[in-house]
């Protein structure tokens, strides 16, 4: 499966078009990586275990766009965007949403 933040690919000709398919990964955060990052916020540097959590989210979100396009018969999705939302009442969840067009390549 082809997938670009450009809305065509270079070389290829787009044959048909499927429509707008998405893939959406809430994730909760834990206690423990709540006070990992409160500690690397007073120390300064990155906070992995949230990096690591945002990657695999977004790699979920990319996966289930693509599976939903394969479901319709595309071999590429095209245009894709990827948004992030924090949800709940204490901002305890995030939500990564990952969108684009269906289309098959020729």
């Amino acid at each position: 499966m082809i997938v670009t933040t450009t809305p065509n690919v270079e070389g290829k000709r787009i044959t048909r078009y499927y429509g707008v398919v998405a893939g959406e990964t809430i994730m909760g955060v834990n206690i423990l990586r709540d006070l990992m990052a409160s500690i690397t916020d007073v120390l300064g540097g990155r906070s992995a275990a949230y990096e690591d959590q945002l990657i695999k989210a977004r790699q979920m979100a990319i996966q289930e766009m693509c599976d939903r396009a394969a479901q319709l018969g595309a071999n590429a999705v095209v245009g894709v965007d990827i948004d992030y939302e924090v949800l709940g009442s204490q901002n305890g969840m995030l939500m990564v949403t990952a969108s684009g067009t269906a289309v098959s390549l020729e």
